[in-house]
């Protein structure tokens, strides 16, 4: 009794692994006290394990096929992705991870290197392959690959058949179900938070900022201010495909401001002007705080002098991409004084707009430059107490505000045109109503 005390104090008194190790011996130790040698074949006493005899009579372990430790190769284990290497014999199939590469995912199934060359030869399409996407292939009796399918989305699908000594493609497309949607809402914070919260898609929201951009401040809405918006989105299985943006009316301080979508594809105004085509509200893609506005009078925060502010200020982190605001001709772009890096850009006439405090000139005087152009990069060089952009309106050879000013835009449409516009876009317009 004693023998047993001490014996099970010993055993827990081991590390788990020991405990473990002492079991499984014990087991095995057990199995072969009832093993029969006159009696040849296979012996299972372990889930997973089994005994093989060979002809010498000496034991050897291999493990079973439903062991988790058992080995499947010469075929890789299963992707990340959930889906299985193998869908059928001689059938493959893989979700792109990240890193993945189209000769990396298929060399590691044992794709011939000239196999893949032969691909990707004309169909260079193959190298934007996206993470999520699925690619399935087969192989010939000789393991040569013969045919290769890219899932893009659930509407197009790419497939790649060796006919002869080339891989070609051919596109299938699936046609979802377009259904309109008109969403509507208030200002509460910014207009692309609006936009979002009643249900507008990153694109669609990019689409509506470029279309009001050049009407009005987009960062002069306030709270309360009116968004509507009529949407159509292709559905597959339910889920969004793609989506256009149809028509959007916006109501701040009791007008209206409208962008609507011409047969064309182009957005225009409510009475047929295209805002494409005019300037750009701005000389950035992104929106950013007015630390600064266009004053007559203001007191010159280092100077401290009372000196006519002719711009706005915008604070922005340095190497900010600034753009040029219309079609132009660069007459300036050198550093000079206070201005620190500046460009100054002759439109027409009319209009001037002036660049400064940049970090880096992208242009040169005399050089042609086109409205949404990169010119040069944001900084705080000359005369600044911190990194920003100050940007200029000159109409006529007088300085504007350049958050109220009037800007250029291209004529309306003929009599003809503008007509067939109106009646295209009536059902449209029909339904922007809050």
């Amino acid at each position: 009794m004693r023998i047993l005390q001490t014996s099970a104090n010993t055993y827990t008194s081991m590390p788990i692994v020991h405990r473990a190790l002492l079991v499984s011996l014990t087991i095995i130790t057990v199995g072969l006290a009832f093993f029969d040698p006159n009696e040849k074949g296979r012996y299972d006493f372990m889930d997973g394990l089994e005994v093989f005899l060979s002809s010498s009579d000496n034991p050897s372990f291999v493990l079973s096929p439903d062991s988790e430790f058992y080995d499947v190769l010469p075929y890789p284990a299963e992707s990340e992705g959930g889906s299985p290497p193998i869908t059928d014999f001689g059938k493959y199939e893989h979700i792109i991870q990240s890193g993945d590469t189209l000769s990396s995912v298929l060399n590691q199934y044992g794709v011939d290197l000239s196999d893949i060359s032969k691909l990707t030869k004309n169909n260079k399409i193959l190298s934007n392959m996206g993470i999520g996407q699925t690619l399935s292939w087969e192989l010939d009796d000789n393991g040569g690959l013969k045919l290769l399918k890219w899932s893009v989305s659930k509407r197009e699908t790419r497939t790649y058949e060796l006919v002869g000594n080339q891989f070609e493609e051919v596109k299938d497309i699936i046609q979802g179900e377009w259904v309109e949607k008109t969403l509507q809402g208030e200002i509460q914070g910014s207009l692309s938070e609006a936009a979002k919260s009643i249900g507008l898609t990153k694109k669609e929201i990019a689409q509506m900022n470029r279309a009001l951009s050049w009407q009005f401040n987009l960062k002069s809405l306030k709270k309360g201010d009116k968004l509507v918006a009529v949407v159509s989105r292709e559905l597959i299985d339910g889920d969004l495909e793609q989506s256009q943006l149809l028509g959007v009316r916006i109501n701040t301080d009791g007008k209206d401001y409208y962008a609507l979508q011409a047969e064309n594809g182009n957005f225009y105004d409510i009475k047929g002007y295209a805002p494409s085509q005019g300037f750009l509200r701005t000389p950035m893609s992104k929106s950013f705080k007015v630390s600064s506005h266009f004053n007559p009078r203001r007191l010159n925060p280092v100077t401290k002098r009372i000196a006519p502010h002719n711009g706005v200020d915008y604070a922005m982190p340095i190497g900010t991409p600034i753009l040029a605001v219309g079609d132009g001709v660069v007459t300036h772009a050198k550093r000079e004084g206070a201005a620190g890096n500046y460009i100054a850009i002759k439109h027409n006439g009319q209009y001037t707009t002036r660049y400064m405090h940049l970090k880096s000139l992208h242009v040169k005087p005399g050089q042609k430059v086109k409205r949404g152009q990169k010119i040069g990069l944001s900084g705080n060089t000359g005369r600044s107490t911190g990194p920003h952009l100050h940007y200029e309106i000159w109409i006529n050879g007088k300085a504007v505000n350049p958050l109220k000013a009037n800007l250029p835009r291209t004529e309306s449409m003929s009599s003809s045109d503008k007509k067939a516009f109106e009646n295209y876009v009536a059902p449209v317009k029909d339904k922007l109503i809050f």
